[in-house]
């Protein structure tokens, strides 16, 4: 039995949690905390990068605390993050320009169309496997060196650092002395090549943005470097070890490490993901081919992913936006008031549509309301969505594989909700599984950092560790489900195009 603890920083899109796993891989300390949400015009979302650095050592602070385990007992730290979010930063000071533009940012739907009018997307589809899209960071860190007077000459001297979350984590960590990324966040820039394993320079020239400022491309298994100890804590260095974008952590986590093997992490937005073994799988459905981790020297692995843009956040909404809710575990009592959804759906299209529909005009839409509409018809149509948006992705990735999908592993915060992962179960006709930690997108960093320090002998032992919690079987008649996903379908197709004119 190894002795000590494995720290994982999983910062997501509107807070950061903190989780220590024991050797067990049982979590022994927790700590979260939500940071600001910056909206400065329609369509735009930014971020505060030092308060998203801030908040991350506050909260392993808490943690460290509230479990009683000393900083000295760490034995590695791993990090997954918010993909595709912008980072710029001066090299020397570590101070950001500007704000962080998160993934959700769709300032640059424009620049997108050009380059897709240019007849550009398949090119850059068959480098990346990604479609053009604002969702990626390529654009948004182009929009950024453009606006900002100077900052591409900058960039140019080497003065400039550019990276998603965890670069910038580790960046800041490190005391300033390490600028790397992994493939599986390098794979979500559309600066990439998946196949050769490098930044693409016709990309890059494409976009007029510097190689300079580039971070270097590591495993996601692997020794990156040390915390500084006059930041973390004044302890030992310890080792950073470990990183995966959220999404491909969360399939680790859920131990499909083999073809075929899918799950789904409800956050802020939803993401499902397939592995595809050593082999990017190309798509013909418009989902995303994406790198799913490099573990040591061993090959990289793949995974077919759609990515929904809005799932969690349609609930944060009805709080935070409405006011309908004073938390998210209201809606659950609220949905279960209503026999069924009484004919309301609600298109979260709040920063457009992702896969399979990739619309950043798209906007959101509730439909079907009467006089007796209420709380409860709002509440059951945003869990609602979360699965039929599921359901269409999962519909176009089986096409994709040809493989029939025998069940989904599910994951995130949205997993307590029963009536959500019953109607999931229910609209896809296949068994829902949750795993008894939930905390999967965290766990797959802790993981990955563990089998970086030896902590973990290999993935056979880590898969020995997943274990079912509840496993949710369809229940509701075929033709009763494909009716309520058809009028779904149909209530989406009102919700695509809508902002295409706007100034």
């Amino acid at each position: 039995m190894q002795d000590g603890y494995i720290l994982a920083i999983d910062q997501g899109t509107t807070g950061t949690t903190v989780l220590l796993f024991d050797h067990a891989g049982q979590p022994r300390g927790r700590a979260a905390r939500e940071f600001t949400q910056y909206f400065p015009r329609p369509g735009w979302v930014e971020h505060d990068a030092e308060e998203v650095l801030a908040t991350t050592l506050r909260v392993i602070g808490e943690a460290l605390r509230s479990s009683g385990i000393a900083a000295d007992a760490v034995r590695a730290i791993g990090i997954t993050n918010q993909r595709e979010t912008v980072v710029v930063w001066e090299r020397t000071s570590g101070r950001p320009v500007g704000r962080a533009i998160c993934w959700q940012d769709r300032r640059t739907a424009g620049a997108c169309d050009a380059l897709k009018a240019q007849g550009l997307e398949p090119m850059i589809q068959a480098r990346t496997g990604l479609v053009i899209d604002p969702y990626f960071s390529a654009t948004k860190l182009k929009w950024l060196l453009d606006a900002t007077p100077g900052l591409r000459q900058r960039a140019e001297r080497g003065e400039i650092c550019f990276g998603t979350i965890d670069s910038w984590l580790v960046f800041r960590l490190s005391g300033n002395r390490v600028h790397i990324t992994d493939y599986s966040n390098a794979s979500r820039t559309l600066l990439f090549n998946i196949h050769e394993l490098r930044w693409d320079p016709d990309l890059l020239a494409l976009l007029d943005i510097p190689a300079a400022m580039l971070p270097t491309v590591r495993p996601s298994a692997a020794i990156y470097g040390e915390t500084d100890p006059q930041l973390f804590f004044g302890t030992r260095p310890i080792p950073l070890a470990g990183i995966a974008g959220d999404q491909q952590a969360a399939l680790f986590g859920q131990a499909c490490h083999h073809p075929g093997m899918a799950k789904n992490t409800y956050g802020t937005g939803s993401f499902v993901l397939m592995h595809t073994g050593t082999e990017a799988v190309s798509s013909r459905e418009r989902l995303l081919t994406t790198i799913a981790w490099r573990i040591g020297d061993e090959p990289v692995e793949y995974a077919l992913e759609g990515a929904i843009f809005i799932t969690g956040a349609a609930v944060q909404w009805l709080r935070d936006g409405l006011g309908i809710i004073a938390q998210a575990a209201e809606t659950e009592d609220l949905a279960r008031a209503l026999p069924d959804n009484e004919g309301v759906y609600f298109v979260p299209a709040l920063v457009g549509l992702g896969a399979p529909y990739w619309d950043p005009y798209a906007r959101g839409l509730l439909i079907g309301l009467t006089r007796g509409s209420g709380r409860a018809h709002l509440a059951r149509a945003a869990l609602e969505s979360m699965a039929y948006q599921t359901r269409d992705v999962i519909e176009a990735m089986q096409r994709d594989s040809g493989i029939a999908l025998a069940d989904l592993r599910c994951d995130g915060g949205a997993v307590v909700n029963g009536l959500l992962m019953q109607f999931q179960s229910d609209l896809l006709g296949v068994p829902v599984e949750v795993p008894s930690i939930t905390d999967t997108t965290a766990l797959g960093a802790a993981y990955l950092a563990g089998l970086a320090v030896g902590f973990w002998r290999d993935r056979a032992e880590l898969a020995e560790k997943w274990a079912l919690d509840v496993r949710y079987r369809p229940r509701l008649e075929p033709a009763r489900r494909e009716r309520l996903f058809a009028r779904w379908r149909r209530a989406v197709q009102l919700a695509q195009g809508w902002a295409r004119d706007d100034d």
